[in-house]
């Protein structure tokens, strides 16, 4: 799953998410180089992976003034987490030019994806390729029709439908 279905679908919300930011698309068009920080925009603004694995602490811990036994569950919500108002201003904009574009939708520490430089690369290809093969491309529907795989974990359309003019 991590190596190829997460590069899907972030490739599929990615393009969605543009789409409906027709002045982002153009600037992308005119200048390629702009790809790589509107990638990492799209990692932290439309990542599949709503949810972090599961951790579980091996001693008592406390989060947020919880106490949490040894052994427990802990999910983290990365949705939640490239979405706090404390960490990103604007976090629901997406913005190919945000300053501080950090995420955790790579993962951190000794759980950092491996893939990581293969799914920037695989993303930036195949967001370049349509947006620039397809200078007319455009979604079929309003992306309010647009079908969402329902999932606890991860967030992935079921289609995109396009338009090539």
């Amino acid at each position: 799953m991590a190596g190829s279905e997460n590069a899907q679908h972030l490739i599929s919300a990615g393009l969605v998410t543009l789409l409906q930011r027709p002045d982002q698309v153009a600037e992308l068009r005119t200048d390629p180089g702009l790809l790589p920080e509107a990638v990492e925009e799209l990692l932290r603004y439309a990542h599949p992976n709503q949810m972090a694995i599961r951790r579980f602490p091996t001693e008592p811990i406390e989060i947020g003034g919880t106490p949490i036994p040894a052994g427990d569950t802990v999910m983290l919500c990365l949705a939640s987490a490239h979405r706090d108002p404390e960490r990103y201003p604007s976090p629901d904009e997406f913005d190919i030019h945000r300053e501080d574009k950090a995420h955790l939708a790579l993962g951190q520490g000794m759980h950092y994806c491996l893939g990581a430089p293969l799914a920037r690369m695989e993303i930036q290809i195949a967001l370049h390729t349509l947006l620039h093969r397809f200078p007319q491309l455009d979604l079929a529907v309003p992306a309010q029709q647009l079908r969402w795989r329902t999932s606890f974990r991860s967030r992935a359309l079921k289609a995109v439908p396009i338009t090539l003019r």
